[in-house]
């Protein structure tokens, strides 16, 4: 349920941008979608974005970006590029855009916003940094007491990595006293993580991710890190170690990894694992997180056996502007000091406030169970059509985020989907067609996609 702070800071920016919107009328704009009168006019077209994309931007995106395609708006679960060809648009900006593409609720109370106040840092104190961090605690009911908001999932998982090692660096004496460890001077600083995990470009987390393509042309990163195998206790037993290991950082549904569901059994055992070696459990929820599998939370699909002492967040929770936040217990709040960590933008009142707004729909009535009858829904859809394809290994997921494994690389059905006007993305080891569609999605659009991919698999 929405509670009644975050109804009456919404009532007062939705007020206030409606009074906006009747001052200054829409404007009719591309393919009659109403705009605003000064939105910005594109003037290059797609071939010509792309050649000063070529000249002035560092190529690291260049060859993943498809030919002539750049887009200039988005309405709903669609997107049009300069050339005003239409795409149904089932990655959400890779999991982001939770509300679609310029919700007319969402704009509206934004855009108050940005009218009122943008940025103070973190100097001071904002009304939309302090109830957002409530809403979130709150959310992750019963476990979580504090927040911390950065600006993208990366940076949550580097604070993530800074909080677990300062708290054993405090606890570390008396930790191992109790579990009997011999004393050392040195607390426990390494982390585990799990193959497949994908954790950000960072250093710190970079070092948490698994491919070896990531990691490799910037050794040597963040050293005292071990990979056990996914969902396999016993691999994980071995990694974890008293005295040795600090955290242990798992992705409750990979997304990056090829939309592999962890197991009950598995996250369950892994709270009892870092119990019995005094290492802290974090989850990693950038991506499956904030309503996505159907759950506010993804580890909440599995009770409170299953709860960590610190999760990350971020793409979703501002529905498209850059934010990230780290939900922890007292116990690991408790270690950190005045002055330990900081960010000169984060937790700013403009993504506070939209952070809100997405908060305030996702606990709507009814907003998580349409979530996972949709996903149902799709995965219903997608097994009836490509189920008995030699090529389909399988089609898994939770909620809105669902994976197509497929025999060989699964590019060919992007660049297909694509040319008739699906947008999807690659996982795993390019062999899995991802779907993460805006959250708002409606059953016919999702009819489409599958008819579109249906085509596409039929051709190859």
């Amino acid at each position: 349920m929405v509670s009644t702070m975050v109804k009456e800071f919404r009532s007062r920016a939705t007020a206030a941008g409606a009074r906006n919107v009747a001052r200054k009328p829409a404007a009719t704009g591309y393919r009659g979608h109403a705009t605003r009168r000064r939105a910005t006019r594109m003037a290059h077209s797609s071939t010509k974005v792309q050649q000063l994309e070529s000249e002035f931007l560092l190529g690291t995106y260049a060859g993943a970006r498809p030919a002539g395609v750049s887009f200039v708006k988005g309405v709903g679960c669609k997107l049009f590029d300069a050339e005003g060809r239409e795409y149904l648009d089932f990655t959400s900006g890779i999991a982001v855009n939770c509300l679609g593409h310029s919700d007319e609720e969402w704009t509206s109370v934004v855009g108050e916003q940005l009218r009122t106040l943008v940025h103070v840092s973190n100097l001071y104190s904002t009304e939309p940094a302090a109830v957002l961090a409530k809403e979130l605690c709150e959310a992750s009911s019963p476990w979580a007491e504090k927040a911390f908001f950065v600006n993208s999932g990366t940076e949550a998982n580097e604070a993530a990595i800074k909080f677990a090692r300062k708290y054993h660096k405090l606890n570390a004496p008396a930790t191992r006293r109790l579990l009997g460890s011999p004393v050392s001077s040195r607390a426990p600083y390494e982390c585990v993580a799990f193959s497949a995990g994908f954790h950000g470009r960072t250093m710190g987390s970079l070092a948490l991710t698994s491919k070896a393509k990531y990691r490799e042309p910037f050794e040597p990163v963040m050293p005292g890190v071990t990979f056990a195998e996914y969902n396999d206790l016993a691999s994980a037993r071995r990694a974890i170690r008293r005295g040795v290991t600090c955290a242990v950082f798992v992705e409750p549904f990979q997304g990056e990894g090829g939309c592999n569901p962890s197991t009950k059994d598995f996250l369950v055992g892994l709270r009892k694992l870092c119990d019995d070696a005094g290492a802290l459990l974090v989850y990693d929820e950038v991506q499956c997180g904030l309503g996505r599998t159907g759950k506010m939370f993804a580890h909440q699909w599995y009770g409170e056996e299953a709860c960590p002492d610190i999760m990350t967040l971020a793409k979703p929770l501002a529905a498209g502007l850059p934010i990230g936040a780290v939900l922890m217990t007292n116990k690991v709040a408790e270690a950190i000091s005045l002055g330990d960590h900081g960010s000169t933008f984060a937790g700013g009142p403009l993504v506070c406030t939209s952070g809100l707004h997405v908060m305030s729909r996702l606990q709507s009535g009814g907003f998580l169970d349409e979530v996972t009858a949709k996903g149902d829904y799709l995965v219903g859809k997608l097994r009836d059509a490509l189920g008995g394809l030699e090529v389909v290994r399988e089609v898994r997921g939770k909620g809105l985020i669902i994976g197509i494994e497929m025999e060989g690389s699964a590019g060919a059905i992007v660049e297909k989907a694509r040319e008739r006007g699906l947008l999807v993305i690659t996982a795993g080891e390019g062999n899995v067609v991802r779907l993460v569609p805006p959250l708002v999605v409606e059953r016919g659009e999702i009819d489409t996609c599958v008819e579109i991919l249906k085509a596409c698999f039929d051709e190859i």
